[in-house]
């Protein structure tokens, strides 16, 4: 009979580290990316009473529960923020906190620190690849993601460009020879800009017109020449010279009055294997332009992409990618230890994780703009609640009864 009070006591302790994980739970409801936890419970080895062959068995009790933190989906909701990140599937965000560890988290508000590294919310920095060049290489080991904060984008010249366009099929050779006309704006070294004229002239000779590309003169110290020749179309509209294997027409630029080096922009006609150029009886006109030089530019404001790609944007349109979020996978996640600050950690328990890319090896992929919900269901909490409130309430009349029991026995030798 006296085992009942450790029993009683047992189931006590229990239900109030129960009670304690609802209430952990509750206090999450609006923590971005929070996974609820359940509790287990276990009960003690049995005794076994009269001849030990097991008729009459009588519990210890219940053990320290053991609680699981359960990763299952939290809802996805946009917001406002360009940099918040969201993660939809498995995974974690490999990040670095302050003593130099490695944890994980689920993502979050992310932001950007005067010094131009990429941190959560409470200042763990995030892991990943940065750009180099340019160009982001992902084959290489994950480092703090930093972003170029107050650089100047440096400018690049032109080196070529396109017209898509089409040539009237009724135009003729004249007198006066009919004629089309057209520009577009070149970058040189400096990053100043320039105006490239486009003369189209019709010829005598059916599907042929010649061309001139020209800079203004007074954009340079000393003439330049232009560049001319001539393009042709066959019966059915379709550039048949220069060929796409070319040479392509190019105007060399000498003696910029801006300082800037020499050019040579090259005029590209086809995009890859399809003429840019039609001759067909509609009204001379261009459809779209372009050219790969760009102006020197300043960063205006970051954002996350939905593969985890962080993008610059800057002042002169252009967007870079600037770095890469990198995600790691782990085959027994509820096996991680919360270190508080929405973020994980390793235990002996824990699988060694694989980073990679989003989207790959079974890895979930990265909403930009976008928020986890906590996984808390407060109905859920709310009724387990109750539950452990009544087997709190249940257990503690048991030891009230034990003890008026106890009570009575004692009373038998009066």
């Amino acid at each position: 009979m006296f085992t009942s009070f450790s029993t009683a006591l047992s189931a006590l302790g229990a239900h109030s580290t129960a009670i304690d994980v609802v209430g952990n739970n509750l206090a999450n409801l609006n923590t971005p990316g929070f996974k609820a936890s359940v509790v287990s419970f276990y009960d003690l080895v049995t005794q076994s009473l009269g001849a030990g062959l097991g008729e009459t068995q009588v519990g210890f009790g219940v053990a320290r529960p053991l609680t699981l933190r359960q990763f299952s989906q939290g809802a996805i909701q946009t917001s406002n923020g360009p940099l918040d990140a969201a993660i939809q599937g498995d995974g974690f965000l490999v990040l670095r906190n302050a003593a130099g560890g490695t944890i994980y988290g689920r993502g979050g508000n992310l932001q950007v620190s005067k010094n131009g590294a990429l941190l959560t919310a409470t200042g763990e920095r995030v892991q990943g690849w940065v750009s180099a060049s340019g160009n982001v290489n992902t084959n290489g080991p994950i480092g703090d993601i930093t972003i170029p904060v107050g650089t100047l984008r440096p400018a690049a010249s032109t080196q070529t460009i396109s017209f898509d366009m089409n040539l009237n099929a009724a135009a003729t050779a004249g007198p006066p020879a009919d004629t089309f006309a057209g520009s577009i704006e070149i970058y040189d070294s400096l990053g100043m800009s320039h105006i490239i004229s486009a003369t189209f002239t019709k010829t005598a000779t059916p599907g042929d017109w010649a061309y001139s590309l020209s800079l203004p003169a007074s954009d340079t110290l000393a003439a330049n020449t232009p560049a001319t020749g001539t393009i042709s179309f066959d019966s059915s509209g379709r550039l048949v010279a220069p060929t796409v294997a070319g040479p392509f027409p190019a105007l060399a630029i000498t003696g910029l009055a801006s300082g800037a080096a020499d050019m040579s922009v090259t005029w590209n006609l086809y995009n890859g294997a399809n003429p840019r150029l039609t001759q067909f009886a509609q009204t001379s006109a261009i459809s779209a332009i372009g050219q790969d030089g760009n102006a020197a530019a300043q960063l205006i404001r970051v954002g996350l992409g939905d593969s985890g790609q962080v993008v610059a944007q800057y002042s002169n349109g252009q967007q870079v990618a600037v770095g890469q979020l990198a995600m790691a996978s782990v085959r027994n996640p509820e096996s991680l230890l919360s270190v508080g600050n929405n973020s994980y950690q390793l235990s002996a328990r824990s699988a060694l994780p694989a980073v990679g890319l989003p989207g790959t090896g079974g890895r979930g992929t990265i909403l930009g703009g976008a928020i986890e919900n906590s996984t808390v269901d407060i109905a859920r909490e709310f009724t387990n609640l109750i539950i452990l409130q009544r087997g709190y309430q249940a257990n503690s009349r048991v030891i009230t009864t034990v003890d008026e029991i106890s009570q009575e026995t004692i009373n038998l030798k009066r």
